[in-house]
């Protein structure tokens, strides 16, 4: 649209000044007949009683004048349409990783999983577009029979759903990039089930399953039984270490009230969702948490089984290494790094950060991925 204009303004603006000089009536015939509102008089239709010298001279200038402005409007007109095809060129590069990849996260912020997968996706800085669900009305994934996040699309039409496999797939695909993601999502079937309560739930295959050849597994996994440490502490950070979380941000009514404060403030929420879901949800996620306290048998301090979950984890990395995968940090630390950073800010993380031997694992992490 910029760009047709531009070329009308030049066309008009080098009709005008390549023009031969000539008389006013007919210097009148050639500038565009122009009509103000709420008056019959048209301006510029040079009538015959103008006939002085200073009036010819006047038009004449006025004639040059125009030319210059609409070469000038041209001018800006295409500068205006160059710059904006420039910005929308990069940034569609921007939002495009090396790897050809377009990618559109939907989550929650504050969801553990969906910081896992964000994790990832910084450390191995692939861009991609955010998209915050709406938790209330979830309406952003209303396209989706999938009603969990993360769901991850990838070039606008192929969809990854769960924290485990986004991360399982697009590691592959890093490793292995003549696979497509559509070839490489065949290797993570979706299999319906019904749980202890008798919902239906859904579960993928081989979720924790980098599908890498032997040459690209050993470069993946150099040390012995390394692919197998790491995908036992992924699975321990989903079954275990995640569900430590809400029973600990929500463990008194003024840690509950400063966390959905958090929430509120960082999620998508009109502002009567906003003060309904930071009152009343802070009231219902307390007692959940109880709740969640007595499933998972957890201590009446549910802090000592959050210390001692996170000591298990540095233990296992051990003195002589920065990461659980050596010197840059494998699927599992990005996975743990991921779900303690949601409570970044809050009473527990403080505490975590006091109590337990984590900070120093914890802020290599938080420098690896900045690096990248």
């Amino acid at each position: 649209m910029a760009a047709a204009c531009a070329r009308i303004f030049g066309k008009v603006a080098w009709h005008i000044l390549e023009s031969p000089p000539c008389r006013a009536g007919t210097l009148a015939s050639r500038v565009p007949m122009v009509s103000l509102p709420g008056s019959i008089r048209a301006y510029g239709t040079g009538g015959g009683g103008f006939r002085s010298q200073m009036v010819y001279s006047t038009r004449l200038r006025g004639g040059r004048v125009l030319g210059c402005a609409f070469l000038l409007g041209g001018g800006l007109g295409l500068y205006q349409t160059i710059k904006l095809t420039v910005q929308h060129h990069l940034a569609e590069e921007v939002m495009t990783s090396d790897c050809g990849l377009r990618l559109t996260l939907y989550q929650y912020k504050t969801c553990p999983f969906c910081s896992k997968v964000r994790a990832f996706l910084d450390y191995h800085g692939l861009p991609y577009e955010i998209v915050e669900v709406n938790p209330v009305m979830r309406k952003e994934i209303k396209w989706s029979t999938y009603r969990k996040v993360p769901i991850l699309m990838v070039n606008g039409d192929v969809q990854l759903n769960d924290s485990s496999v986004i991360i399982s797939a697009l590691k592959t695909h890093l490793m292995s990039k003549e696979k497509t993601i559509s070839d490489i999502l065949r290797c993570y079937p979706e299999m319906k089930a019904v749980n202890e309560k008798g919902k239906e739930v859904t579960e993928f295959n081989n979720k924790y399953w980098v599908m890498v050849n032997e040459p690209e597994d050993q470069l993946m996994y150099p040390e012995k039984d390394s692919r197998k440490e790491e995908i036992k502490w992924r699975k321990w950070a989903d079954d275990w270490l995640v569900h430590l979380i809400s029973p600990n941000v929500y463990r008194t009514t003024g840690e509950a009230l400063a966390s959905f404060d958090y929430i509120v403030r960082e999620g998508k929420f009109g502002p009567y969702e906003g003060f309904f879901a930071k009152y009343v949800g802070a009231a219902a996620m307390f007692l959940i948490s109880k709740r969640l306290k007595s499933r998972h048998n957890l201590q009446d301090d549910v802090r000592q089984d959050l210390y001692k979950a996170v000591n298990e984890w540095v233990a296992a990395i051990g003195m002589n290494r920065k990461f659980m995968g050596g010197d840059q940090p494998n699927l599992a630390d990005l996975a743990v790094y991921g779900i303690l950073r949601v409570m970044e800010g809050l009473e527990a993380w403080n505490d975590m950060m006091e109590n337990t031997k984590v900070k120093r694992w914890y802020r290599r992490m938080e420098k690896a991925i900045q690096s990248n």
